[in-house]
């Protein structure tokens, strides 16, 4: 590959590589504006452009040894990151159905999955069998032919919308536009000896000096309002789209990025030796990591020197200081105890009332008004560069300013399609949010609505800017819950699919059929007994005064209770093979239950062994709970001591004993080898509940269905039965 830097100009710097010469500053396409054939047009050209940009990057390795050196022991080596957006475009070109033909499926598989950087106490040491550069050079040109007749040929219009076929050509534009940064950082890691100097992206910045003196600046507070709506011109990956609203006190804030010398006085003070100052999960990482000081600061003698891209440097003492979330914290705390004050990163809230003082974006500016878009320097520079409203600096680039905000959805979060696990990994309160972008921030990298998270131990261009504020407000992160049992109750209980084939919730129907047997009865106590994921609670708890729900497995069990406390519950569904649907419970969606949720107590429990406090209730229903106790017996046993004199207890099963649940002398219903008597559950209760309860009336069939697949689903008749205790 040859590459070469055409013009000096900054408007007009282009980069070329193989042949082919691409504009180095580019802009993201409006999707709501011109007519089908320029926007055509301007896609073609942005497409080619930042193919031919990530390619470049790679001209940056001194030999093929590089591709396959592991830089970062806890992610891949760059032969996978230099096919992996090349696979990208053919494999989701695929899942939308826009083409039915492979590249080469082999690449197409191995690229495809392990971007997201492990945790350093679950490593990856698989081998694999990469390919070639030549052959993934092959299938970048294969790809890149595919594309391009692609673009001038679909059907489309404007405005490009989710459904579009050339929102697919955007989102493996921007996906390449990730890599062009990530890769540049794996880059940066690897040995000295394995990169080569570069005529594009070896203009790093030559202006360095003294650090300024840090200060705070004060900033009003408000309220924040965060997301955007579909009809956004805009593209953007699932997490940007949604709507969230947040009260902001005043803060301060400091004027700039922390710097290298800043950060100096944190190492010099012992901080990376001080377990007080670092998180439990930061300290952890230390230890693992075996750092002392920032990972890009080389020690040299009693100094530093400083690692880019491609070379060594002495250290720019007033260039930004390059950290993960974990080393910010532990600055933050130790910049606490320095000052007495409460020092910590913002929020993204917060970030966005720092951010509002600018009233530009990236696809309409005329130019950066900082180190953001390669349209300053082709590396960090000094912290007092870019002055921006309100005596700030670097309000938006140079460095990723991190948050203590962990990655969550907007309400209103939908998954996109065709990547249906772009953002959903990350809901788990282990990523990290962090803003403004940096230098080599390009494309929807550089938007003022952009949400990436990483892991927080995480290295990026990414460094802090600290504040002076209150306590960190409760963050409730409400992770995809992806344990297959606990994902088919939540979906039994509250999907809608079982609802359209024609069977109704079962839950509801069976609290409905309690309902009707009320009138006249006290209504104060009730118990459900093997609730699972709740939604028979919930429906209960609009006629007692108050329910306590217990369920042997405490997985099932936080489901219902991040709805009472979250109002929200995500899950995944198995739809066919590998291919998932993400899915979200609102509880807003369910009337009346936001008036009702506090009179239920959540908890864990064993049914044959509950503690005394279970009792006094005038109602115990057990929804498909008998056929699965380990002493079936044991539990009608206690249960009847446990229900008011005139109330129910009301037991729903389809009687399929198994052994695995419960052993075979302990069913209630079956054969009876030692008599060759055969009887029923229906029989083996009524001796068990005798002589103090009576089945008040005929027993009724519920039926029900389970999803499994998409296509398919277990039907089964749960026999319902109403026993009253006699006064």
């Amino acid at each position: 590959m040859n590459t070469n830097l055409a013009t000096e100009s900054a408007a007009t710097a282009t980069v070329s590589c193989s042949g082919k010469t691409a504009s180095l500053i580019t802009k993201m396409p409006l999707l709501d504006r011109g007519d089908v054939e320029s926007k055509r047009a301007e896609i073609l050209k942005y497409f080619h452009d930042s193919f031919t940009l990530y390619e470049s990057l790679f001209d940056c390795l001194a030999s093929d040894e590089a591709y396959y050196t592991r830089a970062n022991r806890l992610r891949q080596p760059l032969i996978f990151y230099y096919g992996h957006t090349s696979v990208f475009f053919i494999n989701k070109l695929n899942v939308a159905n826009l083409i039915d033909y492979r590249v080469d499926a082999r690449l197409e598989s191995i690229l495809a999955v392990g971007v997201d950087e492990m945790s350093w106490d679950d490593l990856n040491e698989d081998s694999y069998d990469w390919p070639t550069p030549a052959e993934v050079r092959a299938h970048r040109d294969a790809t890149r032919e595919i594309v391009d007749k692609f673009i001038r040929e679909c059907d489309f219009s404007l405005p490009i919308a989710w459904n579009s076929p050339m929102w697919i050509i955007l989102m493996g534009i921007e996906h390449e536009r990730i890599h062009l940064e990530t890769s540049s950082i794996l880059i940066r890691e690897l040995p000295l000896e394995q990169v080569k100097p570069h005529p594009v992206w070896g203009k790093i910045c030559s202006e360095s000096g003294n650090a300024p003196e840090n200060q705070l600046i004060q900033v009003a507070g408000g309220q924040v309002e965060m997301g955007k709506a579909r009809a956004n011109p805009i593209y953007g990956w699932d997490n940007e789209y949604g709507y969230a609203a947040e009260e902001v006190g005043d803060f301060k804030a400091a004027k700039f990025l922390v710097s290298n010398a800043e950060f100096l006085e944190f190492v010099d003070a012992g901080g990376y030796k001080e377990s007080k100052f670092w998180s439990a999960e930061g300290w952890s990482w230390l230890d693992f990591s075996q750092a002392i000081h920032p990972v890009y600061w080389i020690r040299d003698g009693k100094s530093y020197r400083y690692r880019t891209m491609l070379e060594e440097i002495d250290m720019p003492w007033d260039w930004p200081a390059e950290l993960n979330y974990l080393e910010c914290k532990a600055f933050c705390n130790w910049k606490s105890e320095q000052t007495g004050s409460h020092v910590r990163m913002p929020t993204e809230a917060e970030w966005y009332q720092m951010r509002q003082s600018l009233d530009t974006d990236q696809p309409y500016w005329d130019a950066a008004p900082g180190n953001i878009n390669l349209e300053d320097e082709m590396s960090p520079c000094p912290v007092n560069r870019h002055a921006f409203a309100g005596g700030f600096y670097d309000l938006i680039g140079n460095v990723w300013q991190w948050t203590e905000t962990p990655i969550d959805g907007f309400d209103g979060f939908e998954v996109h399609p065709t990547y249906d696990d772009f953002s959903t990994p990350t809901f788990d309160g282990k990523h990290n949010l962090f803003k403004g972008g940096c230098w080599i921030s390009t494309g929807n990298y550089a938007i003022k609505d952009a949400r990436y998270a990483f892991r927080r131990h995480f290295f990026q261009y990414s460094g802090l800017r600290y504040i002076e504020a209150g306590p960190l407000p409760t963050v409730e992160v409400n992770a995809y819950e992806t344990d297959l049992m606990v994902a088919r109750y939540i979906e039994f209980h509250y999907g809608q699919e079982i609802a359209d084939l024609g069977v109704k919730n079962f839950p509801v129907a069976c609290v409905q059929r309690i309902a009707e047997q009320l009138d006249g009865r006290k209504t104060q106590r009730a118990l459900d007994v093997g609730c699972a994921a709740g939604r028979s609670a919930f429906e209960l708890a609009a006629h007692f005064d108050h329910v306590d729900a217990v369920d042997f497995s405490v997985r099932l069990i936080e489901a219902p209770s991040a709805l009472q406390s979250t109002g929200r519950q995500r899950y995944v569904c198995p739809d066919e093979g590998a291919l998932k649907s993400y899915r979200e419970v609102l509880l807003k969606d369910f009337p009346g239950y936001d008036q009702v949720k506090d009179k239920i107590a959540f908890m864990q429990g064993d049914a044959c062994n509950l503690p005394e406090k279970y009792s006094d209730y005038d109602l115990v229903f057990g929804g498909n709970l008998i056929d699965r106790l380990y002493d079936p017996k044991a539990f009608l046993d206690l249960i009847k001591n446990r229900i008011n004199p005139g109330g129910l207890l009301v037991l729903a099963s389809p009687y399929t004993w198994l052994t695995e649940y419960t052993a075979r002398d302990k069913w209630l219903g079956g054969f009876k080898a030692a008599t060759g008597e055969s009887f029923t559950t229906l029989e083996g209760m009524t001796q068990a509940l005798a002589p103090g309860f009576s089945l008040l009336k005929p027993a009724e069939d519920i039926p029900f269905m389970i999803r499994e697949t998409a296509r398919k689903f277990q039907y089964g008749v749960s026999e319902l039965t109403f026993w009253e205790k006699k006064r």
